[in-house]
């Protein structure tokens, strides 16, 4: 029988109504069961995560920086395993799944390091014989809710900073994928963090999400996803004054100028558009290419496209993993008819893969001939699909670059320092890659985009602090 993963509530380990969690390399596999919290059990988590907030927001920082530093460890020395779940459950190649693991192991001890670092300002007043003190300090409740497309990291980045800087956390994981966060948290409790500090509570969004929502003592929510509910997240936040973080679509361009290095821009592309099967949302979907190089830089990058490899997350030599569901891949295979009919002309892949699993395979998709205005070139697809866009030169090359009502990762491949300097100021984007692929970024540096993509603060590093604090602003006289 099939051992049923809990939620976590007050310390206790809750729940007897579980899911099964099904690997989408193998959909005869079932990864694991795992229980759905019930609305009564999510305001429970929240009444515990409001009550333990006193004590945790007031603790030493060498507890803190204990517990972080320690599951750090622990996930860094566990880092095969979990990456192996966690390609079971959402698809990404098993060298993805491990690296995507080190990263949170990372995150937590860069976390582990900002708790020691915590500090502030000492001004004089304007007044004679007054000081100022301007400090930090936790928020309270806040609401977490994570996406399917990295299981691990991206609840790792919200609730590290959340407990760094004194925070509680309810945590709700995307329902698809929740074995990762299910691994992390009980990584937490067994590091020592005080009961009601992390709750967690799987299941569905229109249940768990919402009651989170409901609640007027949630302090703040930082949610990843789409963007129709960031939206709702938005509306909800407002009516109770609630903080609110929102990272969601992205239609990310990667312009390619002829005086690239044609290897360079081929690789850097592959990488953006078809690793991790293209489910990132910094992945690079609009490819603008200059007239000079177009040509030559399709038929390689049909090329290389052409010669991934599909197949089991697991299995050596796979480059490409499958999509994380059904749902996923007929979304994918939606925009690829979508593309034909709007005329776009297909050069690569488009075809379901079969394997020796059932699993939901999609060969790497490439168009070209197409436009700006195409619904391809437009909507988020977010799966292993891309688009070239021929263009006449870089000015034009940025101009459709920033047409889009999107802000992510912007992308570009030169050798020429001037355009490379021109784009960095000039891309309407959060984070901007000159000759890297636009999806990857650092642990320790500020994540996060503009316009349609983000709203709020930035995730991630010394940033982070933005939103998992709020600004005091003491004066003292002297007596």
């Amino acid at each position: 029988m099939t051992e049923l993963h809990k939620n976590l509530i007050n310390g206790e380990w809750v729940g007897t109504d579980g899911a099964e969690n099904i690997n989408p390399s193998n959909t005869a596999e079932v990864v694991g069961l795992y229980a759905r919290a019930t609305a009564e059990e999510t305001k429970q988590a929240i009444a515990a995560a409001k009550a333990a907030f006193p004590a945790w927001s007031r603790s030493g920082i060498l507890e803190r920086h204990a517990i972080l530093s320690k599951t750090a460890q622990e996930i860094l020395a566990r880092k095969a395993e979990l990456g192996e779940l966690l390609s079971r459950e959402e698809g990404k190649t098993l060298p993805e799944g491990i690296g995507e693991v080190t990263r949170a192991a990372q995150i937590f001890d860069f976390f582990a390091g900002e708790v020691l670092r915590l500090g502030g300002e000492v001004l004089p007043s304007a007044r004679p014989g007054i000081g100022v003190e301007i400090t930090r300090e936790p928020i309270g409740v806040i609401g977490i809710i994570t996406p399917w497309n990295f299981p691990i990291a991206i609840p790792t980045w919200k609730m590290a900073p959340a407990l760094a800087y004194g925070n509680t956390v309810v945590i709700k994981p995307a329902d698809l994928v929740p074995g990762s966060t299910w691994a992390i948290v009980d990584i937490l409790k067994r590091a020592g963090l005080p009961n009601g500090v992390v709750n967690l509570v799987m299941g569905k969004g229109s249940v768990v999400g919402q009651t989170m929502l409901d609640s007027k003592d949630v302090t703040a929510i930082s949610f990843t996803g789409s963007v129709g509910t960031g939206k709702r997240v938005a509306a909800a936040s407002i009516e109770h004054n609630r903080k609110f973080q929102l990272e969601m679509g992205g239609k990310n361009p990667t312009v390619v100028l002829d005086d690239a290095d044609l290897k360079i821009a081929v690789e850097s592309v592959a990488q953006s558009a078809f690793f991790s099967t293209g489910q990132r949302c910094t992945a690079s979907s609009r490819i603008i290419v200059t007239e000079g190089i177009h040509d030559r830089f399709v038929a390689a990058l049909a090329e290389r496209a052409a010669g991934l490899n599909v197949g089991h997350a697991l299995e050596k030599g796979v480059d490409i993993g499958p999509v994380v569901d059904a749902s996923q891949l007929k979304q994918d295979t939606d925009y690829i008819a979508i593309g034909k009919a709007e005329g776009a002309k297909l050069v690569a892949g488009g075809e379901l893969v079969k394997r020796g699993t059932e699993g939901f395979f999609l060969q790497p998709t490439l168009f070209t001939e197409t436009n700006n205005q195409m619904r391809i070139s437009r909507e988020e697809i977010f799966g292993p699909v891309a688009s070239v866009i021929r263009v006449k030169d870089y000015e034009e090359a940025l101009h459709v670059s920033n047409d889009t009502e999107f802000g992510l990762s912007a992308g570009i491949v030169t050798t020429s320092l001037k355009y490379a300097t021109h784009f960095k100021r000039n891309a309407e984007a959060g984070m901007v890659m000159v000759n890297v692929p636009t999806a990857g970024v650092d642990f320790h540096v500020p994540f996060g985009g503009r316009k349609g993509s983000s709203y709020g603060s930035r995730e991630q590093g010394t940033y982070a602090k933005e939103f998992f604090t709020v600004v005091k602003t003491a004066y003292t006289a002297a007596g």
